[in-house]
């Protein structure tokens, strides 16, 4: 359910979570959009959500993830897929969403606006498949310092 048609065609989650009580109740599945707060995104589940769809930036933006913490807060926060929607502009916001551990990625404006349409879907399959292998791979941690990726043992020292 959409709150705010004018400008920003943002949730509303309150709505969304009723709905989601109905419709679960007669069988439905449910891919809910929703905002990136994952305490809304543990009410969607509980409501019976099948899917958790957090929005990345307005609908149509192409601001890509405003939030990144968020998108890993809502994935501890449920047991469903998560599936990042609204405000992808291009391959690699979408390698990006990826890299967080979501599921998947709901893009059109990207791709229907894109100077090449065809191009982008493609770079969109690529960047989705590529940033789940990384995130399956395993990120190296982050460091504030350098540190010596090859072996020192033995290295005679000047």
């Amino acid at each position: 359910m959409i709150g705010d048609t004018a400008k920003t065609l943002y949730p509303d989650v309150l709505e969304t979570i009723e709905a989601c009580k109905v419709l679960s109740k007669e069988g439905f599945t449910i891919m809910a959009y929703t905002s990136d707060d994952p305490i809304m995104a543990k009410r969607l589940e509980d409501a019976g959500a099948h899917a958790i769809m957090p929005l990345a930036a307005p609908i149509g933006s192409g601001l890509g993830i405003q939030n990144p913490y968020n998108v890993a807060f809502i994935k501890d926060a449920v047991d469903l897929p998560v599936i990042v929607d609204a405000g992808i502009g291009c391959a690699s916001d979408a390698a990006y969403a990826m890299e967080l551990g979501a599921e998947g990625v709901l893009t059109n404006t990207a791709i229907a606006q894109a100077q090449d349409p065809m191009m982008m879907a493609v770079a969109m399959k690529h960047a989705v498949v590529a940033g789940r292998m990384s995130y399956l791979a395993g990120r190296i941690p982050k460091k504030p310092y350098a540190t010596a990726s090859s072996p020192v043992d033995g290295l005679i020292q000047f």
